[in-house]
Formats: C-alpha cells, sequence, structure tokens
C-alpha cells in the first residue's frame, strides 16, 4: 500500500511539472528573466535578503525583468524609470496588491484599504479618510492628545538618562497610545477588557504575519496543507482582533450620543449613509479602523527611529537644531505644533 501511495504521489508530481512548465504564454513579449524551475519557478534564487538578490539579478536580466514566485508571474523594477512606469504612469493597471492569505485572514476579507482591490470600495474608503477622519479641524481638536502623549513620552526618556534602553518599544507604546487615543479613545485599556500591551502585541503579529513568505499564497495546491502554519496564526490572530473591535464597537454604538467623537464614531456615522457606493459592513469598520491602528503606529515609529539614528551620525545636525529651538521657543515651555511653521532647520531635516 505505501509504495502505491509512493508511486501514485511520483504520478502526480510529474503530471504538475508537465504542467508547469508546459503552460507557457505563446507569442508575447516578455520582460527577460532566468528560467523558472518547475513548481517553484525562481523561488530558488531569493536569498535571506530579497531586495539584494532582486539587486543582483538585475545586473543579469536589466532593470525590468519576469521572475516566477511558483506558479505567479512577477515583474521587478530595478530603476527609476521603471519605478514611474508602474507608479505614475500605468498605476491603476498596478493599484491592487495580489490577493493572499494575509488580506483573507487579518484584514476581514481585504476589507481595508491595504489590502481592498482598487476599485469602488477602495477610492470609496480612500474619501471617507480624506474628508471625514483626516480633516484640518478634526485632527485640530486631537492636539490635546498629542500633547499629552508627547510629554508622557519625553519624561519617560528623561527617567532614562544615562541608561541603556531600547528605543523601538518606547517609540511603539507612544505611537500606540497615541493613535488608540484618536482612533477608539484609550478606556478599553484595563484588566478588564485589554492592556496596552497585549493590543501592541497583536499589531506586532499583524505585521509579521502579513509580511511572512506563506509558500500557499505562490504554490495554490500547497495552501490547503498550510506547511508553515501561517494560516492558522493568522485565523487566531483575527479571532483576537474580531473580539477586541466587538467590544468598542458595541461600546460606540451604546453612547452614539456622546458630545465627543473618535474616528470610530466617524467610521459608524459613515455606515448609515444610505448614499454611499459600497455599503459599509461591520467587517468594513473593523477593517478601515485597523488600518487606523496598524498603519498609523508602524509609521510613525519607523519614521522617528530613522531619523533618531541619521541624527546621532550627525551631531552638528543636532547642535543646529538645538540653536533653532532655543531661538524660537526658548527653554521655559514646550514645544507646540504651532511652532513648527518656524522651525525651518528642524523642517528640512524632517523632509529629508
Amino acid at each position: 500500500m505505501e509504495v502505491f501511495l509512493a508511486l501514485a504521489g511520483l504520478v502526480v508530481l510529474a503530471f504538475l511539472c508537465k504542467i508547469t512548465t508546459s503552460r507557457r504564454p505563446v507569442n508575447r513579449k516578455l520582460p527577460p528573466g532566468p528560467k523558472p524551475w518547475p513548481i517553484i519557478g525562481n523561488l530558488n534564487l531569493l536569498g535571506p535578503i530579497p531586495h539584494q538578490s532582486f539587486d543582483l539579478l538585475s545586473k543579469k536580466y536589466g532593470e525590468l525583468m519576469l521572475l516566477k514566485f511558483g506558479s505567479r508571474p512577477v515583474l521587478v523594477a530595478s530603476s527609476a524609470e521603471m519605478a514611474k512606469q508602474f507608479l505614475k504612469i500605468h498605476d491603476a493597471n498596478f493599484a491592487s496588491r495580489p490577493l493572499l492569505a494575509g488580506g483573507k485572514y487579518t484584514s476581514y476579507n481585504y476589507c481595508d484599504m491595504t489590502w481592498a482591490p482598487y476599485g469602488p470600495y477602495w477610492r470609496q474608503a480612500r474619501r471617507i479618510y480624506l474628508n471625514e477622519i483626516f480633516t484640518p479641524k478634526r485632527l485640530d481638536s486631537f492636539e490635546y492628545i498629542r500633547v499629552e502623549e508627547r510629554q508622557t513620552f519625553i519624561s519617560q526618556l528623561n527617567s532614562l538618562a544615562g541608561k541603556p534602553f531600547f528605543l523601538k518599544d518606547h517609540l511603539s507604546r507612544f505611537s500606540l497610545c497615541s493613535m488608540t487615543r484618536m482612533v477608539l479613545s484609550n478606556k478599553y485599556f484595563g484588566e478588564s477588557t485589554v492592556r496596552v500591551e497585549d493590543l501592541q502585541h497583536l499589531v506586532d503579529q499583524w505585521f509579521l504575519l502579513n509580511g511572512a513568505f506563506n509558500i500557499g499564497d505562490w504554490i495554490p495546491w500547497l495552501s490547503l496543507l498550510d506547511l508553515q502554519g501561517y494560516v492558522k496564526q493568522m485565523k487566531a490572530l483575527k479571532r483576537s482582533f474580531d473580539k477586541f473591535h466587538n467590544i468598542v464597537l458595541d461600546d460606540h454604538r451604546a453612547k452614539k450620543n456622546a458630545e465627543k467623537k473618535d474616528m470610530v464614531d466617524v467610521l459608524l456615522q459613515m455606515a448609515q449613509d444610505p448614499t454611499l457606493e459600497v455599503k459599509l459592513t461591520d467587517d468594513c469598520v473593523k477593517g478601515l479602523m485597523q488600518d487606523l491602528l496598524t498603519g498609523g503606529t508602524d509609521s510613525l515609529t519607523a519614521a522617528v527611529q530613522w531619523a533618531f539614528q541619521e541624527l546621532l551620525r550627525q551631531p552638528r545636525v543636532i547642535d543646529k537644531a538645538i540653536q533653532e529651538l532655543d531661538q524660537v521657543v526658548g527653554k521655559e515651555r514646550w514645544v507646540e505644533e504651532r511652532d513648527c511653521s518656524q522651525l525651518l532647520y528642524i523642517e528640512a531635516i524632517k523632509k529629508f
């Protein structure tokens, strides 16, 4: 019986190899690239740091090359001109992300802007963010939150003066606390609901699993096996996020007449709008809410961390920035957001 199963497996493998190698495009002018192997395509050419592998391959095959990740064709642009073709000239054709397991299981079946295909829902979500969530008036109303969290963050760093510490941990907590207060208020953090540390862990897991290379995404017939266990972890993460999101939505619906409105209140209000082109279901609201939490925390943390690292390499720049702060703000008060327009040198550092 075991011999029969082994032979059957070999026959199936040979058949798959045959159809993989025989299904080649006919009469199509494709970019150059390495010859793909059956089943795995060019995955064998990817090292532990993929962008370095792409750079080495581009030196051989040119600024635009075609690779195969399993059975999926992948175009790699390796120059500014080629990037312009994808991101500006033909941007609408390449605006959608591939429908990978991460978007299905961790983002409510592609209901957030990160994974949603380019189309009516994506454009509607973008309008909601621009016209309802991130309006100057609404952002100004949250200034007191940013001030309080910034002062707490700086005080924590000041208390660690002279001691070694991991900056990323403090930046992550600062950005998460700031965003959660603006998005959904911070009244949900406590032993009865969820700790900030637990939510930070969920956010970290979200980025880890969405960035993981899941072999089933590229070799579809392996997806049911979940060889790496990523899909199982994604489903568990979705359940954890869902539990938290349900608590938040139920509480906001119960207090919908409250005077102060956070970003979740705005999303729930938009969900009741009968004129929307695409109705916002609860999964849509959860997906967009998750965008605000994950995108708002990670991007801020990464940007500030890189800025710190660059500044530490250039003491002269730090000295000039301190001089400007002393001249514009002085040493008797905190820097305020209204000061930014006068801090020209520091603004130049941010843009750099």
